[in-house]
């Protein structure tokens, strides 16, 4: 895995080994932020899954200002921070060893351009930190949610109920992208 674009292009990055993370593959990734693209200068960055910090040190290679870095793991931590130092980007990370409620919970009075949501597929707790961050107001207006997941048909179903809008969707094989946005920016 690689910094894609940007000042840290082509650095390489450290991931967990084993199969309690799935690192977004390159292609995806790729995808992902040619989409993202015009949104992500000086943009304020939530990866609250962060496993190798892969997503947000990515867009601060292409020009976000700040992001934040969460993960529950002791290992992820050390992979985020090797990362962090691998890429020059030590004045703006901030990393979290946390569980997401927690740092939702700490960050409630903040607001976010974009927001990554990939934590492991079967736990669900995408659809939990999305209710947490429509109840505290934690995205700009213009901001945008990312969540990944291999249950579409389920994750669309449950979208659809609450206080959000799903403008854009993309598939890759059996991982879907949701894109989210504000209800008033449909």
């Amino acid at each position: 895995m690689r910094i894609i674009s940007g000042k840290a292009r082509g650095t390489k990055l450290n991931t967990l080994e084993g199969l309690d993370t799935r690192p977004t593959l390159d292609r995806i990734k790729e995808s992902l932020f040619n989409i993202l693209q015009n949104k992500i200068y000086d943009a304020k960055v939530l990866d609250l899954f962060a496993g190798s910090g892969a997503l947000g040190l990515e867009t601060l290679s292409r020009g976000a200002h700040i992001a934040i870095l969460c993960d529950n793991s002791h290992k992820a931590i050390q992979i985020i921070n090797e990362n962090v130092k691998k890429t020059h980007f030590e004045k703006q990370v901030k990393v979290l060893n946390s569980d997401y409620k927690k740092t939702l919970d700490m960050l409630k009075n903040e607001k976010f351009d974009i927001i990554f949501l990939d934590p492991p597929y079967e736990s669900r707790f995408d659809i939990e930190a999305v209710k947490i961050i429509i109840e505290n107001d934690m995205l700009l207006d213009k901001g945008v949610i990312i969540l990944e997941t291999d249950h579409e048909k389920e994750t669309q179903e449950i979208l659809e109920k609450l206080d959000i809008n799903v403008y854009d969707l993309r598939n890759y094989g059996r991982v879907s992208l949701f894109f989210l946005n504000r209800k008033e920016n449909q």
